[in-house]
């Protein structure tokens, strides 16, 4: 299947101005940067308070975050059967009040603040998981359950044991690290349900013509397929996805090693695959230098949403490191997506390929991990890399054999794929002991072959 590319508007989130003058407003045709909120990372390893997380309202006045996922509800049946959520030292069930018969905490003291960052053009969300939680599900049918409870808690449902009080969140956020996969389909598309069934609108997510929705994350971690996301995110429309890529071969610090980063394993998931097919593919990185190259993926990948950052507090106390995020997002443009030409020779069935050759193959520029005569493809185990989306890119098929020593080498700068010793042979007088041509397989200087 072909998926051209063309002039694309994005779902996420508006890119406000850098000097804090203008409230930047949600708009779905602009790429952006967020910021997890709720778990006092800086806290977490370091002994001075200057740094320490700051009320939720502290960073919805910085106009160069646009989305605030609120981290953690870190137990989905708790005491009583109820969510337990945790907000560090913000609001957590150890310091503060919890409702009668559960761990529950009551932050209802933070409603204003939420609905301050929303009156400022953010989203504010509700993360699920993290990574020492006591998260998952038996079944589908808990799962249905379990979204009922956290629509009523947190989102456009109704209960006397709501954490914000009257402050109705914009969505949920999946950051599911441990347990098993059973029940996320079933639990996003509960959800997905409720919101539009739902009399309350989102004005300033979506117009007031559209019916109520809930804006939908998932936070898997790099390697393809996630292990705990996989199905769900196949099977049911998420909004973007906030893709960890840190503490695995596949982050950060290996973007510059080909073979290691798998943004375009990503982006070929979310144009070919994903049940929306306007999902916005995030790089989650720690708030520190790590996060590298984002101008470049604004201009090789339609998916491209922008950046997800771990966490507030790290970002501020790493010299406010996501305002250079946003600017070099700024830099390569607020809107809009363009596909670059497919400068790579077209790929040739029947050629073997060395590592670091490119070529053009279904709308991609790709790279060879490795000696390969295999066709290029975004499963996991492949033998290439994505590292562009483009336009113009085909197969050609070839009846040529090549030996070992006509390996190709493509450049991006060249314009035909050539060969330094490819031969034709054609079979006379008697073939006897002589074996067949075979396809795909390598020969070496001297060997025989009969073909036609």
């Amino acid at each position: 299947m072909v998926f051209l590319c063309g002039l694309l508007h994005l779902l996420l989130l508006a890119i406000g101005s850098m000097h804090l003058v203008d409230v930047a407003a949600y708009d779905n045709s602009y790429y952006d940067n967020l910021s997890y909120w709720g778990q006092n990372s800086y806290g977490a390893t370091h002994t001075d308070t200057a740094y320490f997380q700051q009320p939720i309202s502290y960073y919805c006045q910085d106009n160069a975050i646009d989305a605030i996922p609120v981290a953690f509800v870190d137990t989905f049946f708790g005491t009583g059967g109820m969510p337990v959520l945790n907000l560090a030292n913000t609001c957590n069930p150890t310091d503060n009040v919890t409702f009668l018969g559960t761990d529950l905490v009551n932050c209802s003291s933070l409603a204003s603040d939420i609905e301050y960052c929303q009156s400022q053009g953010k989203i504010v969300t509700i993360s699920l998981g993290g990574a020492g939680g006591s998260i998952g599900f038996t079944d589908d049918i808990q799962a249905q359950t379990f979204a009922q409870t956290i629509w009523d808690l947190f989102l456009g449902g109704s209960s006397t044991m709501r954490p914000f009080g009257s402050a109705v969140l914009d969505g949920v956020d999946l950051d599911i690290e441990g347990g098993v996969s059973t029940g996320y389909a079933v639990f996003v598309t509960e959800i997905r349900s409720l919101a539009s069934e739902a009399s309350k609108q989102y004005p300033h997510l979506y117009p007031a013509t559209l019916e109520a929705q809930a804006h939908l994350q998932g936070a898997p971690q790099c390697p393809f397929p996630d292990a705990y996301l996989g199905n769900a995110i196949d099977q049911v429309g998420f909004d973007a996805i906030y893709v960890q890529f840190y503490n695995d071969v596949c982050g950060l610090q290996n973007y510059y090693v080909v073979s290691d980063w798998d943004f375009g394993v990503w982006d070929i998931w979310a144009r070919q695959t994903s049940p929306n097919p306007n999902v916005k593919i995030y790089i989650g990185a720690p708030a520190s230098s790590t996060a590298a190259g984002t101008g470049y993926m604004r201009e090789s990948f339609p998916s491209f949403g922008g950046v997800m950052l771990w966490g507030a507090s790290q970002a501020y106390a790493n010299d406010r490191y996501h305002l250079a995020i946003k600017e070099a997002l700024m830099a390569t443009g607020s809107s809009g997506y363009t596909c670059p030409h497919c400068s790579a020779p077209a790929y040739v069935s029947g050629l073997a390929y060395t590592g670091s050759s490119q070529v053009s193959y279904g709308n991609y520029v790709w790279e060879a991990d490795y000696w390969t005569d295999s066709t290029p493809s975004g499963s996991s185990s492949s033998d290439w890399s994505a590292i562009s989306a483009c336009e113009g890119g085909s197969v050609t098929h070839t009846t040529t054999m090549t030996t070992a020593t006509s390996y190709t080498t493509v450049k991006t700068t060249s314009t035909s794929i050539s060969s330094a010793a490819s031969t034709t042979t054609t079979a006379t007088g008697t073939c006897s002991g002589v074996g067949a041509w075979q396809s795909g397989i390598a020969y070496t200087a001297g060997d025989e072959v009969t073909y036609e």
